[in-house]
């Protein structure tokens, strides 16, 4: 079955990403810390950055994905939106 996708909410688009970013930015950020720990002061970002990385992907998140969706909005009702197919499935 063919399906458009004309509107996408971009305050829980945003939410969404922002809390998926954050996780996101935490399995960077511990490897980045633990690096940082070991090695001399000058060398890199250090620990702050990899401590301030998942926030800093959140709020980008928070900010940028409600842009992109009423971006999408937008041109969504001058082109019919985005088509995909959906089937369904007998699988448990």
């Amino acid at each position: 079955m063919i399906r458009h996708l004309m509107r996408i909410a971009p305050w829980q688009a945003g939410k969404f990403f922002a809390v998926l970013y954050f996780i996101m930015g935490l399995v960077f950020a511990i490897p980045f810390a633990l690096i940082g720990a070991a090695v001399p002061e000058q060398a890199g970002f250090g620990v702050g950055f990899a401590i301030a990385m998942p926030f800093m992907y959140a709020i980008c998140g928070l900010i940028f994905v409600p842009l992109a969706c009423l971006i999408f909005n937008f041109v969504a009702k001058l082109v019919g939106g985005l088509e995909f197919v959906v089937t369904e499935s007998n699988s448990a």
